[in-house]
């Protein structure tokens, strides 16, 4: 037998990564993330945080409690470039400020992301002060997120909510019914609608929202995705999302 010892030779390129937690019950976000960053040279990873009902303050702050763990075991002892908290509510009810410490916990040199911060960020991008603000939460959850974005220096002008008790039952929320829904809402003295909680069904409706509504429609996905790929360099030549992504 002739041996012989090759070599090997490795690739130069390396791709930024993202680390998504997706919530257990959350059939949506990944596809979301997946329909967008489709085309591009980005490694992708995903673990799933356990939930709890009914959905309140209480049992936000108790999932969060297992974040290092979760986020530990994407590509451990790897470095990730942004780690992607998938919880509008949850880091509303926890408080940013604690996610961020828990993710980085267990990875200490990536960026730290979420649908609530990221709102935010588009909304100054797009210097708007004044939204609707549609969510699929119970009435007290429903608040928090409100008060949230209040407390933030925002005007809220109006406000619809589905009262949903159940996390795991999001997801299954009829787009069409959601179109119906956001398009008859009161939206005359805003300048933007903001649908919160990663779970619902509305990326893909968006430009068709904004279409009819003449105004700027942002999805908890919408802006967390718009976020991630701003902190990982990669926001640019997306488009059949909204105009968010066009802000760039």
């Amino acid at each position: 037998m002739n041996l012989k010892k090759i070599d090997p030779k490795f690739s130069k390129k390396t791709n930024p990564r993202i680390g998504l937690i997706a919530l257990a019950s959350d059939f949506i976000i990944e596809k979301d993330f997946a329909d967008v960053i489709k085309d591009k040279d980005i490694d992708f990873f995903v673990n799933r945080i356990k939930t709890y009902d009914p959905l309140t303050k209480e049992n936000l702050i108790k999932m969060s409690e297992d974040l290092t763990n979760v986020t530990n075991d994407i590509l451990p002892n790897e470095k990730i470039d942004c780690v992607v908290y998938g919880c509008t509510s949850g880091t509303i009810a926890s408080g940013y400020e604690t996610i961020e410490k828990k993710i980085k916990n267990a990875k200490p040199s990536s960026k730290v992301t979420t649908p609530s911060t990221a709102a935010i960020a588009a909304l100054k991008k797009l210097n708007i002060k004044k939204i609707s603000i549609f969510t699929p939460y119970p009435q007290k959850l429903n608040n928090q997120v409100v008060s949230f974005f209040k407390d933030e220096k925002f005007q809220v002008t109006s406000n619809s909510y589905l009262d949903i008790d159940s996390d795991s039952d999001i997801w299954k929320v009829d787009p069409d019914f959601l179109y119906e829904v956001l398009t008859n809402m009161d939206h005359r003295d805003a300048d933007a609608v903001f649908i919160s909680c990663t779970a619902l069904p509305v990326l893909q409706i968006i430009q068709k929202l904004e279409k009819n509504l003449n105004k700027f429609v942002l999805s908890s996905n919408q802006v967390l995705i718009w976020d991630t790929l701003e902190k990982i360099g990669q926001n640019n030549s997306i488009s059949g999302f909204g105009k968010l992504f066009n802000s760039n």
